[in-house]
């Protein structure tokens, strides 16, 4: 097990022995998200093969502080050690400074030793001026209420009239068991877009690790697939966070139903908070999100540098990626669900 000793403060490896204190203390601090629970090194390690070294901070036996992190080696798109890849949130959550700032240390000493090309630490707000910060991405996130007029009046005009339309187009909503419907219409929007599609060994494994705070919520049109979504929940927030739809869509207003519907459905089950996740600005989606009446928040992804002499650009906004997100526009569906797998697990 490794340690390292600052006066009052052990720093030790997160083992599968100490995931219910690990995620007593995320369940308990203020400041931690969803994706700082300790299920996510599984989900990691099964669906990707990417290490895990999720470390945290004991005070007289007592956990103080948490720091999930991963490790993920490619040849083509570098060597990192990430908080955490594939989620929106990471950094460090502590109860004191003292064990925020020796969990950073020992983040960056464990860079060092790997030799990586940087640390990325996926912060909702500054933690170290003194390093490379990106501010690429916003997140989306507001309070909902238990009362659906209320919800609906809280979304801005023209964009409630679009709710209200694809209300009365005869879509039905259902909470699917499984993830084939759902990864059918996540396939079919992630190509279409020109990005690579996760496996559905990751989704599986997702809804394994998390089967208590996930579900997947799926939209149709005379038994026809139109979107679907799988969410997660913590303590009193949903968090849409994989989605995608048909052809349908589109017409259907089928995303805009779909969102309105789970609103409503977790303002019903007394969910106060409704989390849309991280956009970069300019795009459809931040665009989506703001004229449902959600204010952008910016996200600070800072980097300690060990062999990059610059942060990393692994976005489809950098203009180096056109070309391939072209060419993968233009993929048959089935080929795309094969060999995009091969790619995406590196894209965290």
């Amino acid at each position: 097990m490794n340690r390292q000793v600052t006066e009052q403060i052990t720093i030790r490896q997160l083992d599968l022995q100490n995931f219910a204190r690990w995620d007593e203390f995320v369940e308990k601090s203020p400041d931690s998200t969803f994706f700082h629970k300790a299920g996510w090194q599984l989900v990691l390690e099964q669906a990707f093969g990417h290490r895990g070294h999720f470390l945290y901070a004991e005070m007289d036996s007592e956990i103080v502080g948490v720091l999930p992190l991963a490790e993920v080696k490619s040849l083509l798109f570098g060597h990192s050690l990430v908080s955490t890849p594939f989620c929106v949130y990471g950094g460090v959550v502590s109860s004191n400074d003292e064990a925020r700032q020796a969990l950073i240390d020992k983040a960056c000493q464990l860079a060092d030793e790997l030799s990586v090309d940087y640390l990325e630490l996926r912060n909702r707000r500054q933690e170290r001026p003194d390093w490379p910060c990106k501010t690429l991405y916003y997140r989306f996130r507001k309070s909902i209420s238990e009362n659906e007029d209320e919800n609906l009046k809280a979304i801005p005009r023209k964009q409630r009239a679009v709710v209200r339309k694809a209300i009365k187009l005869g879509l039905e909503s259902t909470y699917d068991d499984d993830h084939e419907r759902f990864y059918t219409a996540y396939s079919t929007s992630v190509r279409n877009l020109g990005t690579p599609v996760f496996s559905k060994k990751y989704f599986q494994v997702l809804r394994e690790v998390f089967a208590d705070s996930s579900d997947i919520l799926t939209i149709t049109h005379n038994d026809k697939l139109v979107t679907s979504v799988l969410s997660f929940y913590f303590r009193d927030e949903v968090l849409p966070y994989y989605g995608g739809g048909t052809a349908a869509a589109r017409n259907l207003k089928g995303n805009d139903f779909m969102y309105w519907q789970l609103m409503s459905d977790c303002s019903k089950k007394g969910i106060k908070f409704f989390d849309y996740g991280r956009s970069k600005k300019g795009t459809g989606s931040f665009s989506f999100k703001k004229n449902w009446g959600f204010e952008p928040e910016p996200l600070y992804y800072e980097y300690y540098l060990v062999n990059a002499k610059e942060m990393p650009e692994l976005n489809p906004l950098n203009p180096k990626y056109q070309l391939m997100i072209n060419c993968w526009k233009k993929l048959p569906l089935k080929l795309s669900q094969v060999i995009g797998p091969m790619v995406s697990k590196y894209l965290g």
